[in-house]
């Protein structure tokens, strides 16, 4: 900065002149070719796709965490344990509930909510899962699901899982929106077993025992397919629980089950009536010839 008014004055000289000499000059001076061009890595790449970018309609999904279970390690609650369910949906087989308490310290790589897993890799994390972590799996048979409905049922599997498992946990996360009544602090998480990683460890067991107990069941109840749907209302159950009638393993108050049920029941009175006809007829011949 100029210190005097006589220096200023000499420098708003100086420039003056300057910009007399720039005017006086044929042509505007030009950087020289290429000094002012990208450089490679700042030129987007129009020809080819961008291979970070996912196909339209597709959604990138970040997997479930240990973020929740560590803040809680870090306050000193410790065991912290995840559960989940599985088979809440289908016409057979009971609902299987499942409590896990991952170790911190031997975390099985890649696990994720079950529905977003091959079989394949269930059964693989299944048995690395029941390897390095504390676990316990519960059972609400039909006859339950019939009698306290399919959201009590659950949740008593769920709790009965939990007490189940080595040591009583302190804090316990279940997906979903209810909370289980445990002696344990329980929080709801809803789609939590795509946020928690304990109950996406959770719901691995759960669903690979279930898929495991169905292939059993396929083996006592041939012709219904257990061992391919698992129970679930697809058309080869369906038609095959209309041809054959329900099983014992069959949850008789749902509505498809039902509707079987009422069919075989007038079928079998039908074929009564006709067999009493038959031996009453039979009887008034043998009458008539004495």
């Amino acid at each position: 900065m100029p210190s005097s008014y006589q220096e200023t004055r000499e420098l708003a000289a100086a420039c003056l002149l300057r910009a007399v000499k720039f005017r006086g000059q044929r042509e505007f001076p030009v950087a020289p070719p290429g000094s002012l061009a990208h450089h490679p890595r700042m030129i987007r790449d129009k020809s080819g796709k961008d291979p970070a970018r996912l196909p339209k309609g597709v959604i990138a999904v970040a997997p479930p965490s240990f973020r929740r279970e560590r803040a809680l390690i870090k306050r000193g609650v410790w065991p912290v344990a995840g559960c989940d369910e599985a088979g809440r949906g289908p016409l057979a087989g009971p609902v299987v509930a499942a409590a896990v308490v991952l170790d911190p310290k031997r975390i099985p790589k890649g696990i994720d909510d079950s529905k977003r897993l091959t079989p394949e890799r269930r059964e693989e994390l299944f048995e690395e899962i029941c390897a390095t972590a504390s676990f316990a799996v519960a059972f609400a048979s039909p006859a339950r699901i019939d009698r306290d409905n399919i959201l009590r049922a659950s949740l008593w599997a769920l709790a009965r899982a939990v007490h189940a498992l080595p040591d009583l946990p302190k804090h316990v996360f279940v997906d979903g929106r209810d909370r289980l009544d445990t002696s344990c602090d329980c929080e709801a998480v809803i789609g939590g077993d795509g946020l928690v990683l304990s109950i996406a460890a959770a719901s691995i067991i759960a669903k690979v025992a279930r898929d495991r107990l169905m292939c059993k069941l396929s083996e006592d109840c041939p012709g219904y397919g257990f061992e391919s749907h698992k129970g679930y209302a697809v058309p080869e159950h369906l038609e095959a629980l209309n041809r054959l009638g329900p099983t014992v393993h069959h949850r008789r108050l749902f509505a498809p089950v039902a509707a079987a049920r009422e069919q075989h029941d007038a079928i079998a009175v039908a074929g009564r009536l006709v067999r009493t006809q038959s031996q009453i007829q039979t009887s008034v011949e043998v009458s008539d010839e004495v």
